[in-house]
């Protein structure tokens, strides 16, 4: 979309629905080009300026049949969601049932099995236990969450424990063992009453949205969903287990024979299933919220969400080191730092396909992006444009407010 075009009434570029504080004009347009007046797909913007929502803009559509992106549409996030994941331990720890620097085995006994009883809960939090690969399994014990949290418990850690390497698929098993062994319930239960109810927000869930839910979860569409409706060949696959271990290592944590099927349908099975690394389902606002809790020193809605200490500790960089698996800046405890010159404090969780949640405790800045496309067409756009879009909105975040109208005036 042309940025030049016309607006509508309510100040928002054509396609384009919700609010936006004029000041964030720029960022709104930006993400108006990629999603407005588009068929079979969709997304949405938010952001939260010192605790206040100034963007809650959404485009597109939330199928391929066309039916209307609306503020209560939330899709699958990816990857963003071990943030999530990672902030139910958050709200453990604050409460003292976690504490960091102990070994997981001292809440999870049964992790100790093969040399695992000194690996810490940071160590885990920030993909350094040595435990990135997936453990041999077939589709359906892939989608039985206790079955995996249980072979991760009694498996051996591989050559790169203690090194930085992105455990794409595992850590999200490993936090929902950390977290059922403290609380005895499990992960999706948890999203609920230890996110969303605190947070006030429906929009936030691990897998398909319960009956009854305002949220509803877009489609997911695109070529790579084409591509995962068919099997990868079976001489395909076992070529890739058979690359070099340099190779072969980041790409076992996120590939098995067959788990393409895993998107299949029009009811996917992967939404279906508790996988706390890669199957929330948000909306842009409630994600947002989330993180505004993080940049504001743990306040949300003028209440305590997390205790400034805890907040504190969330922000620090773990690990200097590369990961051996993503181009990732640097690990905290279950984020990563973003490259955002303007924020050097900013972290959170980007997913495939680029959705994301932000927070800049520097700014009081938190972000909530998120869309169903899932296409390769898109993906080198959809994947960066977190990068532009933290720019527009941190630059707008430094005008007081009705600047933008002042600056219209004068320029009159």
């Amino acid at each position: 979309m042309n940025a030049s075009r016309a607006v509508t009434v309510d100040g928002l570029p054509v396609g384009v629905s919700g609010s936006s504080d004029p000041r964030f004009d720029s960022a709104v347009k930006t993400f108006a080009r990629i999603f407005a007046e588009r068929t079979g797909n969709g997304g949405a913007l938010s952001v939260y300026l010192r605790g206040e929502p100034v963007v809650d803009v959404w485009a597109g559509s939330a199928d391929a049949a066309g039916t209307p992106w609306t503020r209560d549409t939330g899709t699958m996030i990816y990857s963003a969601s071990k943030g999530i994941s990672a902030t139910v331990l958050h709200r453990l720890a604050d409460r003292g049932m976690l504490d960091y620097a102990a070994p997981v085995a001292e809440y999870w006994p049964e992790f100790a099995a093969n040399g695992k009883s000194r690996i810490t809960v940071t160590q885990l939090l920030s993909h350094r236990a040595g435990l990135s690969a997936l453990p041999a399994a077939n589709l359906g014990e892939v989608l039985d969450h206790r079955l995996m949290e249980e072979r991760l418990a009694a498996a051996k850690p591989d050559h790169l424990l203690g090194k930085p390497i992105y455990h794409a698929l595992t850590i999200g098993w490993l936090m929902a063992g950390v977290a059922r062994a403290v609380t005895g319930r499990d992960m999706a239960e948890l999203y609920r009453t230890e996110v969303a109810e605190p947070l006030g927000v429906d929009g936030i869930h691990l897998g398909r949205p319960p009956a009854g839910s305002p949220t509803l979860a877009a489609d997911l569409v695109g070529s790579v969903k084409t591509l995962a409706d068919r099997s990868i060949p079976g001489p395909v696959a076992d070529r890739v287990l058979r690359l070099l271990r340099t190779v072969r290592a980041p790409l076992a944590s996120i590939y098995l024979p067959g788990l393409e099927a895993i998107f299949r349908g029009e009811r996917p099975p992967i939404l279906d299933t508790a996988l706390p690394a890669g199957n929330a389902v948000c909306t842009a606002d409630a994600l947002a919220k989330m993180y505004s809790a993080l940049a504001c020193g743990g306040m949300v809605d003028g209440r305590r969400y997390l205790s400034a200490r805890t907040v504190t500790e969330l922000e620090r960089i773990r690990t200097y080191q590369l990961d051996r698996a993503l181009i990732v800046p640097f690990w905290h405890l279950g984020y990563h730092s973003f490259p955002s010159p303007h924020a050097p404090r900013g972290y959170g969780h980007l997913g495939a396909f680029g959705s994301a949640g932000w927070a800049d405790p520097g700014s009081g800045v938190s972000v909530g992006f998120v869309h169903n496309r899932m296409s390769l067409g898109w993906s080198a756009i959809d994947m960066t444009v977190l990068v532009p879009l933290l720019h527009l909105i941190l630059r707008a975040a430094r005008l007081p407010a009705g600047e933008t109208e002042r600056r219209a005036r004068g320029a009159a």
